[in-house]
Protein backbone atom coordinates (compact mmCIF):
# COMPACT_ATOMS: atom_id res chain seq x y z
CA UNK A 1 0.00 0.00 0.00
CA UNK A 2 2.83 2.44 0.84
CA UNK A 3 4.26 2.17 -2.67
CA UNK A 4 0.82 2.64 -4.17
CA UNK A 5 0.30 5.80 -2.14
CA UNK A 6 3.77 7.06 -3.03
CA UNK A 7 2.94 6.61 -6.72
CA UNK A 8 0.11 9.16 -6.37
CA UNK A 9 2.51 11.92 -5.25
CA UNK A 10 4.76 14.30 -7.12
CA UNK A 11 6.79 17.42 -6.42
CA UNK A 12 4.75 20.60 -6.08
CA UNK A 13 4.99 22.84 -9.13
CA UNK A 14 2.95 24.46 -11.87
CA UNK A 15 3.92 21.91 -14.52
CA UNK A 16 3.00 18.98 -12.28
CA UNK A 17 -0.30 20.60 -11.36
CA UNK A 18 -1.21 21.33 -14.97
CA UNK A 19 -0.36 17.74 -15.92
CA UNK A 20 -2.71 16.60 -13.19
CA UNK A 21 -5.52 18.91 -14.31
CA UNK A 22 -5.05 18.26 -18.02
CA UNK A 23 -6.15 21.77 -19.02
CA UNK A 24 -5.90 25.30 -17.67
CA UNK A 25 -9.05 26.06 -15.65
CA UNK A 26 -10.61 29.51 -15.72
CA UNK A 27 -10.66 29.55 -11.91
CA UNK A 28 -7.94 27.59 -10.12
CA UNK A 29 -8.57 27.50 -6.38
CA UNK A 30 -6.01 26.46 -3.75
CA UNK A 31 -7.46 25.86 -0.31
CA UNK A 32 -6.00 25.98 3.19
CA UNK A 33 -7.37 24.11 6.23
CA UNK A 34 -6.45 26.83 8.72
CA UNK A 35 -5.63 30.53 8.68
CA UNK A 36 -2.57 32.34 9.95
CA UNK A 37 0.23 29.96 8.94
CA UNK A 38 2.78 31.68 6.70
CA UNK A 39 4.32 28.32 5.70
CA UNK A 40 1.16 27.62 3.70
CA UNK A 41 1.17 31.12 2.23
CA UNK A 42 4.81 30.79 1.20
CA UNK A 43 4.00 27.57 -0.67
CA UNK A 44 1.08 29.40 -2.28
CA UNK A 45 3.35 32.26 -3.33
CA UNK A 46 5.80 29.93 -5.02
CA UNK A 47 3.11 27.98 -6.85
CA UNK A 48 1.19 31.11 -7.92
CA UNK A 49 4.38 32.70 -9.19
CA UNK A 50 5.03 29.69 -11.41
CA UNK A 51 1.42 29.70 -12.64
CA UNK A 52 1.73 33.38 -13.54
CA UNK A 53 5.02 32.94 -15.37
CA UNK A 54 4.28 29.61 -17.06
CA UNK A 55 0.50 29.48 -17.49
CA UNK A 56 -0.51 33.11 -18.06
CA UNK A 57 -2.65 33.72 -14.98
CA UNK A 58 -2.93 37.43 -14.32
CA UNK A 59 -5.34 37.77 -11.37
CA UNK A 60 -4.79 36.63 -7.78
CA UNK A 61 -7.80 36.64 -5.46
CA UNK A 62 -7.70 35.88 -1.74
CA UNK A 63 -10.22 35.60 1.09
CA UNK A 64 -10.18 39.26 2.04
CA UNK A 65 -12.50 42.29 1.84
CA UNK A 66 -13.29 42.98 -1.83
CA UNK A 67 -13.44 46.75 -1.32
CA UNK A 68 -10.17 46.91 0.59
CA UNK A 69 -8.62 44.84 -2.17
CA UNK A 70 -9.05 47.81 -4.52
CA UNK A 71 -6.28 49.54 -2.55
CA UNK A 72 -3.87 46.71 -3.32
CA UNK A 73 -4.90 46.55 -6.98
CA UNK A 74 -4.32 50.28 -7.42
CA UNK A 75 -0.87 49.94 -5.84
CA UNK A 76 0.02 47.15 -8.27
CA UNK A 77 -1.08 49.27 -11.22
CA UNK A 78 0.43 52.61 -10.28
CA UNK A 79 2.61 52.27 -7.21
CA UNK A 80 0.25 54.64 -5.36
CA UNK A 81 1.09 54.73 -1.66
CA UNK A 82 3.70 52.73 0.22
CA UNK A 83 3.80 49.01 0.79
CA UNK A 84 3.27 49.60 4.53
CA UNK A 85 0.11 51.63 3.84
CA UNK A 86 -1.20 49.06 1.38
CA UNK A 87 -0.74 46.18 3.81
CA UNK A 88 -2.53 48.15 6.53
CA UNK A 89 -5.45 49.38 4.42
CA UNK A 90 -5.78 46.74 1.71
CA UNK A 91 -6.59 43.61 3.74
CA UNK A 92 -9.21 42.43 6.20
CA UNK A 93 -9.16 39.60 8.80
CA UNK A 94 -5.66 40.68 9.92
CA UNK A 95 -4.13 39.25 6.72
CA UNK A 96 -2.15 42.42 6.12
CA UNK A 97 0.15 41.49 9.01
CA UNK A 98 1.35 38.36 7.23
CA UNK A 99 4.94 38.48 5.96
CA UNK A 100 3.98 36.06 3.17
CA UNK A 101 1.11 38.27 2.03
CA UNK A 102 3.47 41.24 2.08
CA UNK A 103 5.94 39.33 -0.08
CA UNK A 104 3.15 38.43 -2.52
CA UNK A 105 2.18 42.09 -2.97
CA UNK A 106 5.82 43.16 -3.26
CA UNK A 107 6.51 40.57 -5.96
CA UNK A 108 3.34 41.39 -7.90
CA UNK A 109 4.24 45.10 -7.92
CA UNK A 110 7.79 44.28 -9.06
CA UNK A 111 6.41 42.02 -11.80
CA UNK A 112 4.24 44.86 -13.14
CA UNK A 113 7.09 47.35 -13.50
CA UNK A 114 7.43 48.36 -17.15
CA UNK A 115 4.74 45.98 -18.41
CA UNK A 116 1.83 47.10 -20.62
CA UNK A 117 -1.57 47.28 -18.90
CA UNK A 118 -2.91 44.11 -20.53
CA UNK A 119 -0.01 42.05 -19.16
CA UNK A 120 0.00 43.36 -15.58
CA UNK A 121 -1.03 41.35 -12.55
CA UNK A 122 -4.27 42.20 -10.80
CA UNK A 123 -5.17 41.63 -7.15
CA UNK A 124 -8.61 41.14 -5.68
CA UNK A 125 -10.19 40.39 -2.36
CA UNK A 126 -13.25 38.28 -3.03
CA UNK A 127 -14.80 38.16 0.44
CA UNK A 128 -17.55 40.59 1.34
CA UNK A 129 -16.81 43.59 3.58
CA UNK A 130 -17.37 41.32 6.58
CA UNK A 131 -15.64 40.12 9.71
CA UNK A 132 -16.61 37.20 11.94
CA UNK A 133 -17.81 39.73 14.52
CA UNK A 134 -20.11 41.60 12.15
CA UNK A 135 -20.46 43.44 8.88
CA UNK A 136 -19.50 46.83 7.52
CA UNK A 137 -21.98 49.64 7.01
CA UNK A 138 -23.24 49.65 3.41
CA UNK A 139 -22.34 53.35 3.17
CA UNK A 140 -19.01 52.97 1.37
CA UNK A 141 -20.37 50.71 -1.37
CA UNK A 142 -23.68 52.56 -1.66
CA UNK A 143 -22.27 56.06 -1.97
CA UNK A 144 -19.59 54.96 -4.46
CA UNK A 145 -22.25 53.39 -6.70
CA UNK A 146 -24.56 56.41 -6.40
CA UNK A 147 -21.70 58.83 -7.05
CA UNK A 148 -20.61 56.96 -10.17
CA UNK A 149 -24.12 57.02 -11.62
CA UNK A 150 -24.81 60.62 -10.58
CA UNK A 151 -21.73 61.79 -12.48
CA UNK A 152 -22.67 60.03 -15.71
CA UNK A 153 -26.44 59.67 -16.20
CA UNK A 154 -29.42 62.00 -16.32
CA UNK A 155 -30.12 62.87 -12.66
CA UNK A 156 -33.84 62.35 -13.26
CA UNK A 157 -33.11 58.62 -13.62
CA UNK A 158 -31.67 58.29 -10.14
CA UNK A 159 -34.06 56.84 -7.53
CA UNK A 160 -32.74 59.12 -4.76
CA UNK A 161 -30.39 62.00 -4.05
CA UNK A 162 -27.12 61.70 -2.15
CA UNK A 163 -28.75 63.50 0.78
CA UNK A 164 -31.65 61.08 0.92
CA UNK A 165 -29.23 58.19 0.82
CA UNK A 166 -27.19 59.68 3.67
CA UNK A 167 -30.34 60.12 5.80
CA UNK A 168 -31.42 56.51 5.30
CA UNK A 169 -27.96 55.13 6.06
CA UNK A 170 -27.69 57.08 9.30
CA UNK A 171 -24.75 56.64 11.66
CA UNK A 172 -22.34 53.88 10.64
CA UNK A 173 -22.01 52.52 14.18
CA UNK A 174 -25.64 51.37 13.99
CA UNK A 175 -24.54 48.89 11.34
CA UNK A 176 -21.18 47.88 12.80
CA UNK A 177 -22.21 47.22 16.42
CA UNK A 178 -20.47 43.92 17.26
CA UNK A 179 -23.17 43.12 19.81
CA UNK A 180 -25.48 42.31 16.93
CA UNK A 181 -23.75 38.97 16.35
CA UNK A 182 -25.00 37.84 19.76
CA UNK A 183 -28.28 39.78 19.92
CA UNK A 184 -30.28 40.10 16.69
CA UNK A 185 -32.56 42.64 18.32
CA UNK A 186 -29.72 45.20 18.16
CA UNK A 187 -29.55 45.01 14.35
CA UNK A 188 -30.98 47.69 12.06
CA UNK A 189 -31.08 45.20 9.20
CA UNK A 190 -34.89 44.98 9.20
CA UNK A 191 -35.68 48.59 9.99
CA UNK A 192 -37.87 50.69 7.72
CA UNK A 193 -34.74 52.49 6.51
CA UNK A 194 -33.01 49.21 5.68
CA UNK A 195 -36.02 48.00 3.70
CA UNK A 196 -36.05 51.21 1.69
CA UNK A 197 -32.30 50.97 1.13
CA UNK A 198 -32.71 47.46 -0.30
CA UNK A 199 -35.18 48.80 -2.87
CA UNK A 200 -32.89 51.70 -3.74
CA UNK A 201 -29.90 49.39 -4.11
CA UNK A 202 -31.90 47.23 -6.49
CA UNK A 203 -32.90 50.31 -8.51
CA UNK A 204 -29.33 51.61 -8.68
CA UNK A 205 -27.93 48.25 -9.81
CA UNK A 206 -30.69 47.99 -12.40
CA UNK A 207 -29.88 51.47 -13.68
CA UNK A 208 -26.20 50.54 -13.87
CA UNK A 209 -27.07 47.55 -16.03
CA UNK A 210 -29.51 49.47 -18.22
CA UNK A 211 -26.97 52.19 -18.94
CA UNK A 212 -24.01 49.85 -19.60
CA UNK A 213 -23.21 50.98 -23.19
CA UNK A 214 -23.33 54.67 -22.25
CA UNK A 215 -21.40 54.23 -19.00
CA UNK A 216 -18.54 52.26 -20.54
CA UNK A 217 -18.22 54.85 -23.30
CA UNK A 218 -18.48 57.82 -20.91
CA UNK A 219 -16.13 56.44 -18.27
CA UNK A 220 -14.29 53.17 -18.96
CA UNK A 221 -14.83 49.45 -18.74
CA UNK A 222 -12.67 49.44 -15.62
CA UNK A 223 -14.76 52.14 -13.89
CA UNK A 224 -18.00 50.37 -14.84
CA UNK A 225 -16.66 47.08 -13.51
CA UNK A 226 -15.73 48.74 -10.23
CA UNK A 227 -19.27 50.16 -9.99
CA UNK A 228 -20.60 46.64 -10.43
CA UNK A 229 -18.45 45.56 -7.48
CA UNK A 230 -19.88 48.37 -5.37
CA UNK A 231 -23.38 47.34 -6.43
CA UNK A 232 -22.80 43.70 -5.46
CA UNK A 233 -21.33 44.80 -2.13
CA UNK A 234 -24.21 47.16 -1.31
CA UNK A 235 -26.91 44.60 -2.06
CA UNK A 236 -24.97 41.79 -0.37
CA UNK A 237 -24.35 43.81 2.79
CA UNK A 238 -28.00 44.79 3.07
CA UNK A 239 -29.01 41.15 2.66
CA UNK A 240 -26.45 40.13 5.29
CA UNK A 241 -27.67 42.77 7.75
CA UNK A 242 -31.25 41.59 7.11
CA UNK A 243 -30.32 38.13 8.35
CA UNK A 244 -28.26 39.55 11.20
CA UNK A 245 -31.59 40.84 12.53
CA UNK A 246 -33.23 37.41 12.29
CA UNK A 247 -33.96 35.51 15.48
CA UNK A 248 -34.94 32.18 13.95
CA UNK A 249 -32.89 28.94 13.88
CA UNK A 250 -32.12 29.65 10.21
CA UNK A 251 -30.06 32.73 11.06
CA UNK A 252 -26.52 31.29 10.90
CA UNK A 253 -27.27 29.12 7.88
CA UNK A 254 -28.48 32.16 5.99
CA UNK A 255 -25.57 34.37 7.11
CA UNK A 256 -23.00 31.79 5.98
CA UNK A 257 -24.89 31.26 2.75
CA UNK A 258 -25.14 34.98 1.98
CA UNK A 259 -21.43 35.44 2.63
CA UNK A 260 -20.40 32.65 0.28
CA UNK A 261 -22.87 33.84 -2.35
CA UNK A 262 -21.11 37.22 -2.24
CA UNK A 263 -17.77 35.43 -2.62
CA UNK A 264 -19.07 33.41 -5.57
CA UNK A 265 -20.45 36.48 -7.36
CA UNK A 266 -17.11 38.23 -6.98
CA UNK A 267 -15.20 35.22 -8.33
CA UNK A 268 -17.51 34.88 -11.32
CA UNK A 269 -17.06 38.57 -12.11
CA UNK A 270 -13.27 38.19 -11.92
CA UNK A 271 -13.42 35.14 -14.19
CA UNK A 272 -15.21 37.22 -16.83
CA UNK A 273 -12.02 39.20 -17.43
CA UNK A 274 -9.55 36.30 -17.45
CA UNK A 275 -8.11 33.26 -15.62
CA UNK A 276 -8.03 33.64 -11.82
CA UNK A 277 -5.88 32.10 -9.08
CA UNK A 278 -7.79 31.88 -5.80
CA UNK A 279 -6.64 31.23 -2.24
CA UNK A 280 -9.00 30.77 0.71
CA UNK A 281 -10.10 28.29 3.34
CA UNK A 282 -10.99 24.85 2.02
CA UNK A 283 -14.53 25.29 3.35
CA UNK A 284 -15.13 28.27 1.03
CA UNK A 285 -13.78 26.53 -2.08
CA UNK A 286 -14.91 22.90 -1.99
CA UNK A 287 -17.56 21.56 -4.36
CA UNK A 288 -19.52 19.87 -1.58
CA UNK A 289 -21.71 21.49 1.04
CA UNK A 290 -19.69 23.06 3.84
CA UNK A 291 -20.52 22.62 7.49
CA UNK A 292 -19.38 23.77 10.89
CA UNK A 293 -20.50 22.89 14.43
CA UNK A 294 -22.50 25.55 16.19
CA UNK A 295 -24.40 25.17 19.42
CA UNK A 296 -23.97 21.42 19.32
CA UNK A 297 -25.46 21.08 15.83
CA UNK A 298 -23.82 21.29 12.39
CA UNK A 299 -24.70 24.27 10.23
CA UNK A 300 -24.56 23.55 6.49
CA UNK A 301 -24.38 25.86 3.48
CA UNK A 302 -23.21 25.83 -0.13
CA UNK A 303 -19.69 27.22 -0.43
CA UNK A 304 -18.50 29.78 -2.95
CA UNK A 305 -16.58 27.00 -4.70
CA UNK A 306 -19.72 24.89 -5.03
CA UNK A 307 -21.62 27.84 -6.48
CA UNK A 308 -18.85 28.74 -8.94
CA UNK A 309 -18.35 25.09 -9.96
CA UNK A 310 -22.08 24.79 -10.68
CA UNK A 311 -21.72 27.67 -13.15
CA UNK A 312 -18.30 26.94 -14.65
CA UNK A 313 -18.19 23.13 -14.55
CA UNK A 314 -14.78 21.83 -15.62
CA UNK A 315 -13.48 25.39 -15.91
CA UNK A 316 -13.32 25.41 -12.08
CA UNK A 317 -10.60 23.40 -10.32
CA UNK A 318 -10.09 22.97 -6.59
CA UNK A 319 -6.95 21.74 -4.84
CA UNK A 320 -7.41 21.55 -1.06
CA UNK A 321 -4.54 21.43 1.42
CA UNK A 322 -4.26 18.85 4.19
CA UNK A 323 -1.79 18.90 7.07
CA UNK A 324 0.10 16.46 9.24
CA UNK A 325 0.86 18.41 12.41
CA UNK A 326 0.51 21.89 13.85
CA UNK A 327 2.11 21.06 17.16
CA UNK A 328 2.15 24.63 18.42
CA UNK A 329 -1.66 24.50 18.11
CA UNK A 330 -2.09 21.09 19.66
CA UNK A 331 -2.58 19.22 16.37
CA UNK A 332 -0.36 16.18 16.73
CA UNK A 333 0.53 13.20 14.51
CA UNK A 334 -2.53 12.10 12.53
CA UNK A 335 -4.16 8.70 12.96
CA UNK A 336 -2.21 6.21 10.78
CA UNK A 337 -5.21 5.05 8.72
CA UNK A 338 -6.50 8.56 7.91
CA UNK A 339 -5.58 10.20 4.60
CA UNK A 340 -3.30 12.59 6.49
CA UNK A 341 -1.73 9.71 8.42
CA UNK A 342 -1.01 7.68 5.29
CA UNK A 343 0.62 10.66 3.57
CA UNK A 344 2.47 11.65 6.72
CA UNK A 345 4.08 8.22 6.72
CA UNK A 346 5.87 9.03 3.45
CA UNK A 347 8.02 11.57 5.34
CA UNK A 348 7.89 14.28 2.68
CA UNK A 349 7.96 17.93 3.72
CA UNK A 350 5.18 18.55 1.22
CA UNK A 351 3.89 17.03 -1.97
CA UNK A 352 1.22 17.30 -4.63
CA UNK A 353 -1.17 14.35 -4.66
CA UNK A 354 -3.35 12.94 -7.44
CA UNK A 355 -6.44 12.91 -5.25
CA UNK A 356 -8.61 10.77 -7.49
CA UNK A 357 -5.87 8.20 -8.00
CA UNK A 358 -5.23 8.12 -4.26
CA UNK A 359 -8.92 7.54 -3.64
CA UNK A 360 -8.89 4.63 -6.10
CA UNK A 361 -5.71 3.22 -4.52
CA UNK A 362 -7.28 3.24 -1.07
CA UNK A 363 -10.28 1.35 -2.47
CA UNK A 364 -12.73 2.88 -0.04
CA UNK A 365 -13.25 5.78 2.29
CA UNK A 366 -10.63 5.84 5.06
CA UNK A 367 -11.56 7.04 8.54
CA UNK A 368 -11.64 10.78 9.09
CA UNK A 369 -9.07 12.51 11.19
CA UNK A 370 -9.78 14.21 14.51
CA UNK A 371 -8.44 17.68 15.26
CA UNK A 372 -7.01 18.83 18.55
CA UNK A 373 -7.74 22.48 17.73
CA UNK A 374 -10.95 24.17 16.59
CA UNK A 375 -9.04 26.37 14.12
CA UNK A 376 -7.95 23.43 11.96
CA UNK A 377 -10.44 21.58 9.75
CA UNK A 378 -9.18 18.10 8.78
CA UNK A 379 -9.71 16.78 5.27
CA UNK A 380 -13.07 15.10 4.77
CA UNK A 381 -12.07 11.75 3.18
CA UNK A 382 -15.43 11.57 1.39
CA UNK A 383 -14.39 14.64 -0.63
CA UNK A 384 -11.11 13.14 -1.83
CA UNK A 385 -12.35 11.67 -5.12
CA UNK A 386 -14.05 14.94 -6.11
CA UNK A 387 -10.91 17.07 -5.61
CA UNK A 388 -8.74 17.96 -8.61
CA UNK A 389 -5.59 17.43 -6.59
CA UNK A 390 -4.35 17.67 -3.02
CA UNK A 391 -1.49 19.59 -1.46
CA UNK A 392 -0.16 17.79 1.60
CA UNK A 393 2.14 19.56 4.09
CA UNK A 394 3.60 17.42 6.85
CA UNK A 395 4.45 19.85 9.63
CA UNK A 396 3.74 23.48 10.59
CA UNK A 397 6.38 24.46 11.50
CA UNK A 398 8.56 21.59 10.16
CA UNK A 399 9.78 19.13 12.74
CA UNK A 400 13.49 18.71 13.32
CA UNK A 401 15.03 15.66 11.69
CA UNK A 402 15.63 14.40 8.18
CA UNK A 403 12.79 14.78 5.70
CA UNK A 404 12.87 14.83 1.92
CA UNK A 405 11.15 16.25 -1.10
CA UNK A 406 9.16 14.02 -3.43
Amino acid sequence: MDNGIKDTTRALGAAALMALLGTRPRVLALGEPTHGEDTLLELRNGLFRQLVEEQGYRTVAIESDCLRGLVVDEYLASGTGTLDEVMERGFSHGFGASAANRELVRWMREYNEGRPAHDRLRFAGFDGPLEITGAESPRRAFTALHGYLAASVDPRLLPCTAGELDRLLGADDRWTDEGVMWDPALSVGRSAEARELRLLADDLVELLDEQTPHLIAATSGEAWDRARLHGRSATGLLRYHHWMADGSPARMTRLLGVRDRMMADNLLALAERGPVLVFAHNAHLQREKSSMPMGGNPVEWWSAGALVAARLGARYAFVPTALGTIRHRGVDTPEPESVEGLLYGLRYDHCLVDARRLSATLGGTPPGRTSGWFGYAPLDPEHLAASDGLLFVSDLPPEAGPRREV
